[in-house]
């Protein structure tokens, strides 16, 4: 049920509207300007039309485009205009919004970056980008672990981005730090459109959370990106979805406490605390050991493929990228 397509607002129900935003062209920092007006004035367009709005979703590239340039001119941060904008709209509309950035990075390629914004203009989630999509992406990986924030409705929000949704890890993470509802943007074409729904149920329903995900649609000339908002209850099954149509706006109506209750009372299927918790019924308290060697070798600094050796792609170039550059990170813990 989601109260035709939020239309008709329970009791400690969420509206949420996700924009299948035109892929737009952007080659200047004019481009970059212009597309965040038009990006604020679909905030008050939509929020005029269905008052009962309360989180606003726009897609990954909204902003930039998929032209993947790293031009240090069209690169956004914080502290700039297109981000005071996207406060200035929140607090002036009443409603919280999710924005994509492409953001400066002084010591390396820039972060592929994600934003969500309170109804009173404040950033309430910060998040990067962990898993670009590589070869073609040549965004530097994030750094700030999978941060979860209140929201609307009594919700627990998290924001992971486009290809972060292939790895159930990250949607575990989210879910295991406490997000009722994992919003998820993305600038996927229509190539992967069986993976990205298949997924987004999936990560659904291993974590009993509500998936709210949306792309780009429409072409630039080049690529044709696939739209495909769409919520999926904590149960996995789509509540609504859109089409390929580009500024189509998917609107539907979530209660996040629906998944906290089932989070408590659930016997069967409660996979999030089974996995820490295996065969209870034998056990008392269940086993709480990690059984999974690509867990321990992952946190030691070890993960290894028994293919290693064959993997054929391990860089950008074959994309028109230069070599990477040398050295390693400290791991990522970050995130509140």
């Amino acid at each position: 049920m989601s109260g035709l397509g939020g239309l008709n607002k329970s009791e400690g129900g969420m509206v949420v509207g996700l924009v299948q935003y035109q892929l737009p062209i952007v080659e200047t920092p004019q481009d970059v300007a212009r597309t965040a007006r038009e990006i604020c004035e679909t905030v008050v367009s939509v929020k005029s039309g269905m008052p009962t709005l309360d989180l606003i979703v726009f897609p990954e590239y909204s902003l930039h485009g998929l032209s993947m340039s790293t031009a240090p001119e069209l690169m956004c941060s914080l502290d700039g205009p297109e981000v005071a904008a996207f406060k200035d709209v929140c607090r002036e509309t009443g409603v919280w919004g999710c924005f994509s950035i492409m953001e400066e990075n002084p010591d390396g390629n820039p972060w592929n970056s994600g934003i969500i914004i309170d109804a009173s203009g404040e950033i309430a989630l910060y998040y990067r980008k962990l898993h670009p999509w590589v070869p073609v992406e040549p965004w530097e990986p994030g750094d700030l672990g999978v941060p979860v924030c209140d929201g609307p409705a009594g919700s627990k929000l998290s924001l992971i981005i486009c290809h972060d949704g292939m790895f159930p890890e990250m949607a575990r993470e989210a879910a295991y730090k406490g997000a009722n509802v994992a919003i998820r943007t993305a600038g996927y074409t229509i190539p992967i459109r069986h993976s990205w729904r298949i997924t987004n149920q999936a990560n659904a329903f291993c974590n009993l959370m509500y998936t709210v995900s949306v792309c780009t649609a429409g072409t630039d000339g080049t690529f044709r990106s696939m739209g495909g908002g769409m919520i999926c209850s904590f149960d996995g099954t789509p509540m609504v979805e859109g089409s390929e149509l580009a500024m189509e706006v998917v609107t539907g109506e979530i209660v996040p406490k629906r998944a906290d209750e089932a989070r408590e009372s659930w016997g069967v299927e409660n996979n999030i605390y089974q996995l820490g918790h295996r065969g209870y019924v034998a056990l008392q308290g269940g086993a709480t050991d990690c059984p999974y060697t690509y867990m321990k070798d992952l946190v030691d600094g070890n993960y290894r493929l028994p293919w290693e050796e064959s993997v054929k792609v391990t860089d950008g170039v074959s994309e028109g990228f230069p070599p990477p550059r040398s050295g390693e990170r400290a791991s990522v813990l970050g995130g509140s």
